[in-house]
């Protein structure tokens, strides 16, 4: 596949399934995040894996995480934090680290680490897999970053979920570039 198809063909894959990428192919998935824009080579990110017996431990942060942004949350949402890392066989949970810098400022920092993300989501689509980037109550909430290890000048960019595509992506709408596109002044 050709970058230029592979960028215009991107796709979320929101239903994922086994096999995830294999180790080799997570090595690359990470080398073409490393390659994301960045100003200073601050390299403002890290990745944090989750897969197999791993999901379950997760699947207890956000229960946990839930319960105390909301002790009154129903058994059915309760349930849903329980299973939501259960969607892949992998996560990856991407953090950025927000330096002090003179010269790069903390959202060059964040979209540094958004890049990277975006990277390995369309490496992941070019091996074939594919991949949904989600974000939701647990990429803000303190227990989770607590539970993830995160120190207090990280922040999680999103959870990657990554398997094989469980059924086929749907339809990309067209876009007109005009409403998204104009000439200065």
């Amino acid at each position: 596949m050709n970058a230029i198809d592979l960028l215009l063909g991107r796709n979320s894959a929101p239903r994922v399934c086994e096999p995830a990428p294999s180790a080799e192919e997570l090595d690359t998935l990470f080398q073409a995040a490393v390659r994301a824009p960045d100003h200073g080579r601050l390299r403002p990110w890290r990745f944090l894996t989750i897969s197999g017996e791993a999901r379950s431990k997760l699947a207890e942060v956000f229960v946990e995480a839930l319960l105390q942004r909301n002790p009154a949350s129903t058994e059915a949402e309760q349930d849903k934090a329980r299973t939501s890392p259960f969607r892949a066989p992998l996560l990856v949970v991407v953090v950025a680290k927000q330096l002090e810098d003179p010269k790069v400022p903390a959202v060059e920092q964040l979209l540094s680490a958004g890049c990277a993300a975006h990277s390995i989501l369309l490496a992941a689509q070019a091996m074939g897999y594919g991949g949904v980037w989600r974000t939701g109550d647990n990429a803000f909430d303190g227990t989770v970053m607590r539970h993830l290890g995160l120190a207090s000048d990280e922040v999680i960019v999103g959870f990657l979920y990554i398997g094989t595509p469980a059924r086929a992506y749907k339809p990309l709408p067209v876009l007109a570039l005009e409403d998204y596109v104009q000439q200065w002044p």
